[in-house]
């Protein structure tokens, strides 16, 4: 007998096309980017593949490693990278991830930019981190209209120049933001950084910031103490005259995932920077960079739950136990099912949020409905994407918890959103703030969600009971996760009640907004389609 015949192992997933994804392309089309629909399938295809699978996984197999000095002792602040981290920017830059529609002007740029986002992260989460930062600098960089119109052409442009040079030689550049200090975190009022003004209209800037993410990128937008308080500046790597900007990496950050990208603490020793927005305005300017990250954390949660639910679905199929495919087991078709709603309910209210941001400058419904509705997603989204990858995992037994299945990776990256730009309480909290001092995005939540009423019973029984919620104002803060996630769950239901597979959609209302539901995943309650649910996760 043989002892090392392989029988009932799953065959690899690649090649697989990310996109073949009807949430996603079902959403493409409703908020306006049905045009970018061969982009989209053909970057999905290109991620699925074997070749670009081996990229993402030798990129985090090989993290990036600092040089604080060259051989012979001289300060270089540099960070190398796995090459396979150079072709997965490579190609995100080329397709527009990183800041396509500041130079758009097509209707639905930032849905197309959102769904090419969504697919290409399936490659690798990492390298994202800079594709966003780049993204949402923009917004914050015009309060400065001079550096705006400087700059923006080079972050908008479809190439990815690496290596330090100044800014105006290059091809393209890659944004960072640099905001918490060790004394605060989220606190960033409490930043020490100091900024001094000098004749020339520059700042000297002297501190040592927390946590700055992608230390390489080009230049960054930071906070900063200037006589007129809390302040944001723009400080490049590198000067117009050439010379090195002293901004010194002080180590690399030795973090649970997003190993691909390198993270650093800093200091500046003097260092040169240009004020964006006025002194003392350094939240609200940069708000609207956070803001517009926020929005990726969303989208980075959205695919790692899909690429979850999907590799959990496909081992399902193919693996047997006790006689039976995995897959056509009672108790696994719960668990696969509920996968498959809470991915399709991040993937469809993720959409319709890039569909908000598109409209946002010229409707101020859209606006506020924006400023509310990205705050409750991207608490409870971000936050449910752990517990997603968790579930998934452990629905490839002992084989997901081997690093050669891949899902421990997943694993590891699906925290970082829910932390990254406000972690659980900082996010519930904003989304307090916004309803309390903004009330038109209360009016605009309850015109979303209720286009949804009358159409299923849990759904408008969980609209009213937001309403009882909001206008009870006693121990509010204490209450704000569980308000927030009421929102959100919500607003999820009310996107798939209008908008998803009616089998997602009746389930989601059923367990999430019903009293039939369990604590873990895989508690739905009986009569649901499990089969339409989980077909829609097959590659």
């Amino acid at each position: 007998m043989l002892t090392h015949e392989v029988l009932n192992q799953v065959p690899p997933i690649t090649p697989f096309e990310v996109s073949r994804d009807p949430a996603l392309l079902a959403g493409l089309h409703r908020e306006g980017a049905g045009w970018a629909e061969a982009e989209v399938r053909e970057l999905g295809t290109l991620a699925g593949t074997e070749r670009v699978q081996e990229w993402g996984r030798l990129a985090n197999e090989y993290p990036p490693v600092l040089h604080t000095h060259d051989r012979y002792g001289n300060r270089v602040d540099e960070v190398e990278f796995h090459p396979h981290w150079h072709d997965l920017m490579t190609v995100a830059v080329e397709h527009g991830l990183h800041a396509a529609p500041w130079a758009d002007d097509r209707t639905g740029a930032h849905v197309a930019r959102a769904a090419k986002f969504y697919v290409w992260g399936a490659a690798d989460a990492g390298h994202m981190c800079p594709v966003s930062m780049t993204y949402a600098a923009i917004p914050a960089l015009r309060h400065n209209p001079e550096l705006a119109a400087q700059y923006e052409p080079l972050l908008t442009a479809r190439a990815y120049d690496f290596g330090l040079r100044e800014p105006s030689t290059k091809a393209g550049l890659i944004a960072g933001m640099s905001m918490t200090e060790k004394q605060g975190g989220s606190d960033v009022r409490a930043n020490t950084t100091t900024a001094t003004p000098q004749p020339d209209g520059t700042y000297r800037l002297v501190g040592h910031k927390w946590f700055t993410s992608a230390p390489m990128s080009d230049m960054f937008l930071t906070l900063a103490q200037a006589p007129g308080g809390l302040s944001c500046f723009l400080l490049p790597r590198v000067l117009p005259d050439g010379s090195r900007n002293p901004i010194r990496l002080q180590r690399l950050k030795d973090k649970l995932g997003n190993k691909s990208n390198a993270s650093s603490e800093i200091e500046y020793e003097n260092a040169i920077g240009w004020p964006v927005g006025a002194e003392g305005a350094g939240v609200k300017t940069i708000i609207e960079m956070v803001n517009m990250t926020r929005l990726d954390c969303v989208i980075g949660s959205a695919v790692g739950m899909r690429t979850a639910a999907v590799r959990a679905v496909h081992h399902a199929r193919h693996r047997k136990a006790f006689g039976a495919a995995l897959v056509d087991q009672p108790a696994m078709r719960n668990v696969l099912a509920d996968l498959v709603l809470e991915s399709e309910a991040a993937t469809t209210v993720m959409l319709r949020l890039a569909g908000a941001t598109d409209r946002a400058a010229a409707d101020p419904g859209e606006a506020a409905l924006r400023r509310i509705a990205l705050a409750v997603t991207k608490y409870w989204v971000c936050k449910r994407a752990a517990t997603h990858a968790a579930e998934a995992l452990e629905c490839f037994g002992g084989n997901g918890y081997v690093e050669e299945s891949g899902m421990p990776r997943l694993y590891r990256e699906a925290p970082l959103m829910s932390i990254w730009e406000g972690s659980g309480n900082v996010a519930a909290l904003d989304a307090l703030r916004a309803m309390g001092t903004q009330p038109e995005t209360v009016e605009a939540y309850f015109a979303e969600v209720s286009r949804a009423r009358g159409e299923n019973p849990h759904l408008d029984h969980a609209i009213d009971r937001v309403g009882k919620e909001l206008a009870d104002r006693s121990d509010i803060e204490y209450r704000a996760r569980r308000i927030v996630e009421l929102m959100a769950l919500v607003l999820q239901g009310a996107q798939l009640v209008r908008h998803g597979h009616r089998a997602v959609a009746d389930a989601f209302c059923a367990s999430r907004l019903g009293a039939d539901w369990g604590a873990a995943f895989g508690t739905l309650p009986t009569g649901v389609d499990t089969t339409a649910i989980i077909e829609r996760a097959f590659v």
